[in-house]
């Protein structure tokens, strides 16, 4: 059932199916003019033993049209609005305490889902508040520059795991994102488990089947 709670983010939330003594979260995050019963759709298609969040990101572009940063995407690649996406990762950092006082769920088991620039937001919080989130999943997102002098130490990132899905055909955000993602990762002493498919920018049912994988092989 969806169910819309007051937090600093708004979001829908899908109970576990299956009640286990400590509940992991998966908390989705949708792309650039999405919104989060976008994302929602995918609640259903998820591991049963999980708490499942969908929110909704704090930048209003228009009727059911959400954003995490305004980005406008140029010859030269996208270019961002580096302040809002500052403010928005400190705002999903928040909305993961906020939830703790509204939601039953194991704060040791918290895992970001981004798509497209929820795929962003997901690597700026996990790479500079690792102790937030115990995985992220990246799909058809980039890693911003911008973030890479808030990255902590290798030691305190040792514990989260990474999933990156991509199509080699994206050309919203070019695959070449993943792969530097993917090599920066590894440049930290991570272990990503990274999936490649002849797609664009999209996520489909084989990119899901792969990370229902993943999150039951790290939970």
């Amino acid at each position: 059932m969806e169910n819309i709670i007051k937090t600093d983010l708004e979001y829908l939330v899908r109970q576990p199916k299956v009640k286990t003594a400590k509940t992991p979260l998966i908390i989705l995050l949708h792309g650039v003019g999405s919104n989060e019963r976008n994302m929602f759709s995918l609640a259903d298609s998820l591991p049963d033993n999980f708490l499942v969040v969908s929110a909704r990101g704090p930048l209003t572009l228009g009727q059911g049209s959400y954003a995490w940063f305004q980005v406008q995407f140029t010859e030269n690649g996208p270019s961002i609005n580096e302040e809002q996406a500052e403010n928005a990762r400190k705002t999903i950092i928040k909305f993961i305490d906020d939830l703790k006082k509204v939601e039953d769920f194991d704060a040791d088991e918290v895992y970001l889902v981004g798509f497209s620039q929820g795929g962003i937001m997901s690597y700026s919080v996990a790479l500079t508040e690792p102790e937030k989130v115990k995985g992220a999943a990246i799909l058809s997102g980039r890693l911003l520059p911008e973030v890479k002098p808030l990255v902590v130490s290798n030691d305190r990132l040792r514990k989260v795991n990474f999933f990156i899905s991509h199509g080699t055909q994206d050309p919203v955000l070019k695959f070449d994102f993943a792969l530097d993602a993917v090599d920066y990762l590894k440049s930290k002493d991570l272990k990503p488990v990274f999936h490649q498919y002849t797609e664009v920018h999209t996520i489909n049912n084989q990119m899901l089947s792969d990370l229902n994988q993943w999150l039951k092989e790290v939970n």
